[in-house]
């Protein structure tokens, strides 16, 4: 039984129809805002996560998938609101700062962060999915120029398996066919 915990922010269904369509393995879901944590813990065996973290060394294995854009929540009154282009540093010069998405940072603070923006009270800055998820009616998203961070695949190299890499083939978009699938999956492979 594959046991994966993934971030707050990531939609990562698709990915667990198709695996559960393609093998025997079986899936337990479980959305954290730290997966990290329970990889640690031993409560799941692969993590969906944001990078960087420092928490994450040479014990472990990372298939980077994606990036994500940065982004900003905004009062949804505000000027910057109604822009449709992505905002730059110099449009937010001399706004309130609630909140900065920094390795190590909090989903915890940055709810709390947004409540404030919703307050008409600054800004949150943090990746453009996340503050999608979060941001409530009174909240605006919009891209702002800055670095991306990364979704990854994470997970203990002690305790690679068979589960652990077809569910990274399938997140990579290989195919039952593909020859990095291991031989000892139990995939469902079709005979044409």
């Amino acid at each position: 039984m594959l046991r994966l915990s993934f971030v707050t922010g990531t939609e990562p269904g698709k990915w667990f129809t198709r695996y559960r369509q393609g093998t025997d393995h079986g899936l337990r879901e479980i959305g954290h805002d730290d997966p990290f944590a329970l990889l640690e813990q031993g409560e799941c065996n692969l993590a969906l996560m944001r990078l960087p973290d420092a928490r994450v060394d040479d014990r472990h294995h990372v298939v980077v998938l994606y990036d994500e854009a940065p982004g900003v929540a905004v009062p949804k009154e505000s000027l910057y609101a109604l822009s449709a282009e992505q905002l730059t540093a110099a449009d937010l010069d001399g706004e309130i700062e609630n909140f900065r998405w920094v390795e190590g940072a909090s989903t915890s603070d940055l709810r709390d962060a947004l409540r404030v923006v919703a307050a008409n009270v600054g800004v949150a800055f943090a990746p453009k999915p996340l503050l999608k998820v979060l941001a409530k009616k009174q909240v605006t998203v919009r891209g702002v120029e800055g670095d991306p961070t990364q979704i990854a695949l994470v997970w203990r190299r002690d305790e690679d398996s068979d589960a652990i890499q077809d569910f990274v083939g399938v997140a990579k978009g290989r195919t039952p066919r593909s020859s990095r699938s291991s031989p000892r999956t139990g995939g469902r492979r079709g005979r044409r």
